[in-house]
């Protein structure tokens, strides 16, 4: 969704200032070194939520936890959404042009505050239950909170948590204070990548179809935002919140206090790698202990962001990733299909949503009981 773009314009480490953007006097040049490094590391972070992301999805589809339970996005699901984010994106835009830039990004390094908090705490908790003592005591504890009384009562949040999971919280928050106060980029990217595992975890596609729907529209929207108008460089350079992944190209010179960024949109690895997820529950469905679709797919998003970082310094200009992606993640493994012949069975694989699920075992229950 977003572009990848070289020499961004953001805020330093003291948050005091911005260093210059592409075509303007006196900008850092990178050196070879500094610039692979970075588009290397660009690459390997977007690779990570990916492949686990998608692992992790297929026991989410699974699973029984309310707080694990994916969203299944549908057909006019990812039929609207290239609308709503053009609205969004132009939204901010003018928001950016009216208002001062300083409250507006007050305003979003509060609300994602909270967010990445969260976001990072769930992203921890798996691993926190393997290093986690097992001497120490492991308490439960329970946020409950209703509405009316008696029969009536309805509840309204009903949270289960335990200790391990207010350490996970504990850290997190000392990471979400550190990226309010200093904006860091290691900070945004400990919330960038914990948002981008989460959303290939928990947003779920529910067909192939659908998937090409939403992969077509964020395609055009993402051409279009780019070469069309100047939109989408404009609110990523102005947009300071934890929705892309960055990495300074002059680290090698200025160490941790480097402030000469490259970025990738948080958009062009939560999308491919929701369809990514898809190819591998349709792998798993198939019951043949293999991943042919989801390596293939996998494969194909390298390729595709490597083919974005080729052009884009070749060029020197922002591209939009999708327009490298969206063929590659999907034509790759279409392709394969259609060469093993398992096409019809590909777009004929249906994922239901958890109520549909859960209404579907309840009837096969009742009549097992008949």
């Amino acid at each position: 969704m977003a572009d990848v773009e070289q020499n961004a314009a953001v805020q330093d480490a003291a948050g005091n200032g911005s260093d210059a953007v592409n075509g303007t006097a006196g900008r850092f040049v990178s050196s070879a070194e500094g610039t692979a490094l970075a588009y290397g590391s660009l690459l390997l972070m977007a690779l990570l939520p990916i492949f686990f992301g998608a692992l992790k999805s297929v026991g989410c589809s699974k699973s029984k936890n309310a707080s694990d339970m994916p969203e299944t996005i549908t057909s006019r699901d990812a039929a609207r959404f290239p609308i709503i984010a053009s609205c969004t994106l132009f939204g901010l835009y003018l928001f950016f042009k009216i208002f001062s830039q300083e409250y507006i990004n007050l305003l979003l390094s509060m609300y994602f505050f909270v967010l990445g908090i969260l976001a990072l705490s769930h992203t921890m908790s798996p691993f926190m239950f393997r290093v986690f003592p097992a001497n120490l005591p492991n308490k439960q504890y329970q946020l409950l909170f209703t509405q009316g009384s008696g029969e009536s009562k309805e509840e309204i949040v009903n949270y289960e948590f335990d200790t391990k999971d207010l350490i996970c919280l504990g850290i997190s928050s000392v990471v979400g204070v550190w990226y309010v106060l200093k904006k860091h980029w290691i900070a945004n990217n400990l919330f960038g990548l914990a948002f981008a595992l989460n959303g290939v975890e928990l947003l779920h596609l529910n067909n192939v179809s659908t998937g090409c729907i939403l992969l077509g529209g964020l395609f055009v929207y993402d051409v279009f935002w780019v070469f069309g108008t100047n939109v989408m460089v404009t609110v990523a350079k102005s947009f300071e919140a934890p929705i892309k992944l960055v990495f300074p190209q002059d680290l090698l010179e200025k160490g941790l206090d480097a402030s000469n960024f490259a970025m990738l949109g948080l958009g062009d690895i939560v999308i491919p790698g929701i369809f990514i997820a898809l190819l591998l529950r349709f792998d798993v469905s198939l019951k043949k202990n293999t991943r042919t679709y989801f390596y293939t797919s996998f494969l194909a998003y390298i390729f595709g962001l490597g083919l974005t970082i080729f052009v884009m310094h070749t060029f020197k200009h922002a591209q939009p990733a999708l327009l490298y992606l969206v063929p590659a993640c999907v034509g790759f493994p279409v392709l394969l299909a259609l060469v093993k012949g398992e096409l019809t069975e590909m777009f004929r694989y249906e994922e239901s949503s958890p109520e549909e699920a859960s209404s579907k075992e309840e009837i096969t229950e009742s009549d097992k009981d008949k």
